[in-house]
């Protein structure tokens, strides 16, 4: 046992000599020491796990988002509307201790019709240097988000300076320029007018919403809002995909946006908006690198009635000009 053999000197050894109790201290001191390291080693692992994590979400191409706000502003309430997902929702200084991910799959149809969502711990004002270190996890899954959605207790009569206060963390932590959907939640907890008043707001406001988590008002509207912010982080593409690897247009349907697509002898024409890292995986495919203008939509030879057709040119929605 640590901290029960406290005794300073038992006097049993005269003066100027070590005592039990002074032992007993040096082993404690040595047990903490152990326990400490055994602690380091332990939090280096999950660090590591987390990082394997993902670099695998990465990998699946779905956009990440990450619940940020004031503590106690409503965010396991959103992820839970949207997911289903059981996470702990009290009204108590941070209820989320640990970041939860899942996958939210939208009915109906939709641009993107899964994402990653991610709720992390509140953030209060000031936030000790020391209490930062603790909540790591949580500040790692912000970095690695590709939108931000700060949700935003509006029945607190404070709110507005909960919401500098959060977009001050953010921008100490070096995330402030990432795209930031608002959600001003809790709308049910305001008067009729005060919450008419707030959709009208958020309306007029680029891409913020008002909506109750709780009771799913205003949803459909965050969702918009959502696509809206994931659709400016799209690329554009322009390739050519062999028929060998359909995995990889499954990959465009499913993850991006598909404008024009023709299906060619020697492979799919496809013009769209994908995200990044499926942009750069697809870089190989791309018709500007290989040039071959006999995969585009028409003869092989590119000709039509005797006349040269840009159909770089069609496929991009511009005509070549005579």
């Amino acid at each position: 046992k640590m901290w029960t053999h406290l005794e300073r000197q038992s006097g049993a050894g005269g003066v100027g000599l070590r005592g039990p109790g002074e032992s007993q201290l040096e082993i404690d001191k040595r047990l903490v020491r152990d326990r400490i390291i055994t602690l380091k080693k332990k939090i280096d692992d999950v660090q590591k796990q987390r990082t394997i994590h993902r670099r695998g979400r990465k990998k699946s191409g779905l956009p990440i988002l990450s619940l940020v706000g004031y503590t106690n502003a409503g965010k396991s309430s959103v992820l839970n509307y949207l997911t289903r997902a059981g996470v702990m929702a009290e009204s108590m200084l941070f209820a989320t201790l640990d970041p939860t991910t899942r996958k939210v799959k939208l009915q109906g149809d939709h641009a993107h019709p899964e994402f990653l969502l991610t709720d992390t711990v509140g953030f209060i004002q000031k936030l000790p240097t020391n209490l930062v270190a603790a909540f790591r996890a949580t500040l790692e899954e912000v970095e690695e988000a590709d939108v931000l959605v700060h949700v935003i207790d509006v029945s607190n009569p404070s709110w507005e300076k909960q919401e500098r206060s959060v977009r001050s963390v953010l921008s100490d932590m070096g995330v402030g320029d990432k795209p930031i959907v608002r959600v001003l939640n809790k709308i049910d907890l305001l008067d009729e007018d005060d919450a008419e008043y707030l959709k009208y707001e958020a309306a007029f406001s680029d891409n913020t919403v008002a909506v109750s988590a709780l009771y799913g008002d205003g949803m459909e509207d965050f969702v918009g809002a959502v696509e809206k912010a994931l659709n400016d982080l799209l690329v554009p593409i322009e390739i050519v995909i062999p028929y060998s690897m359909g995995q990889e247009l499954s990959a465009v349907h499913e993850h991006g946006v598909v404008e024009t697509i023709d299906y060619q002898t020697d492979g799919t024409y496809v013009l769209g908006r994908v995200p990044p890292p499926i942009a750069n995986r697809l870089e190989r495919y791309s018709v500007a690198q290989t040039g071959d203008n006999s995969s585009f939509p028409g003869s092989s030879d590119g000709t039509k009635d005797g006349q040269n057709t840009d159909w770089t040119a069609i496929g991009r929605g511009r005509h070549a000009e005579d």
